[in-house]
């Protein structure tokens, strides 16, 4: 069998999805209970503020930014106490923190919710990147503040990267849930279906959580088994996404159909049908007769989706 590493592009499907434009140094190896506290009174430090799916934008003369200085940080309510360091940029270090604000914001400071954040383009890939690890972690550290063995309230340590208890010393990680998400293909049409909380009009691929001991490959034949009844003979990964909804990470893959008939958990789906390659693309160009779409630009399942026209 040939090997195809060597094959493969030098920028990797990846990084053009959305979320996963990150280029922190995380410098994970050298974290250390004086990691963040040095970092909150370094001078060139800032902040991502956070909190209940949003993220304090400043809309400035300048221009929109999420990252904030310390002090202005404390003034629009940051809860440095809980705070975590992402990592550095160059020499400067990038902190998430919680907000502790519940109300409005002075000007010029808005709350903007991940996904418009992302839908609307108001930060760049890098930004969005940082904005990811951030919400996955605070997410996770929020969810994790008392101890699963024993009940006893966590303590932070290792800048935000780990929580221990103080009373049976079990230690508690940042945890990522896998998310298989896939194209499934037959000569040439593809299966594309909506869930009832999608946009008018909007259609995506199907996916699913991976399970404990389950393989990449059989999560994608088992999710679609589940959902379509579709049997899946070859699996072949293409792309991940960083998702923080609250701390996923979406491994996109197309998929074989066998033969057989389609049938649709209606439990899970609303609609689902085979596409053929024309209507797909004209749903991706914006010129469906029925004003059919597919999902945001950056969002994994439409960089799947058009992986598979332009290989056609």
């Amino acid at each position: 069998m040939a090997f195809h590493l060597f094959e493969m592009p030098e920028e990797e499907p990846s990084r053009f999805v959305g979320f996963a434009g990150n280029r922190l140094d995380r410098r994970s190896e050298k974290r250390d209970e004086l990691s963040l506290p040095s970092a909150l009174v370094h001078p060139d430090a800032r902040l991502l503020i956070m909190g209940s799916g949003r993220v304090v934008l400043a809309f400035a003369d300048r221009g929109v930014h999420a990252r904030h200085t310390a002090e202005d940080a404390m003034t629009i309510g940051a809860n440095l106490n809980e705070s975590i360091l992402l990592g550095f940029d160059g020499d400067r270090p990038l902190i998430a923190a919680p907000s502790a604000c519940e109300g409005e914001l002075p000007e010029p400071y808005k709350f903007v919710d991940y996904r418009s954040v992302y839908t609307q383009g108001l930060l760049e890939g890098p930004e969005l990147g940082a904005l990811a690890q951030g919400a996955s972690l605070l997410a996770w550290s929020a969810n994790h503040r008392f101890c699963g063995r024993c009940g006893t309230a966590t303590e932070m340590r290792s800048g935000g990267y780990r929580r221990t208890c103080p009373h049976c010393g079990a230690e508690h990680f940042p945890r990522t849930d896998p998310v298989a998400i896939m194209l499934t293909v037959r000569g040439d049409e593809c299966l594309l279906a909506r869930s009832r909380h999608f946009a008018s009009g909007m259609y995506s691929c199907l996916a699913g959580f991976i399970e404990p001991g389950e393989t990449i490959e059989d999560a994608v034949r088992r999710e679609t088994f589940e959902e379509a009844g579709l049997r899946i003979g070859r699996v072949a990964y293409h792309a991940s996404q960083p998702w923080p909804f609250p701390y996923s990470l979406m491994i996109g893959c197309h998929a074989e159909a066998l033969p057989g008939a389609l049938s649709l958990d209606d439990s899970e789906l609303e609609a689902g049908r085979w596409f053929p390659h024309e209507e797909v693309r004209a749903m991706v160009e914006g010129r469906h007769p029925e004003g059919l779409i597919v999902p945001p630009a950056g969002a994994i399942a439409t960089h799947l989706i058009r992986n598979w026209l332009e290989s056609r």
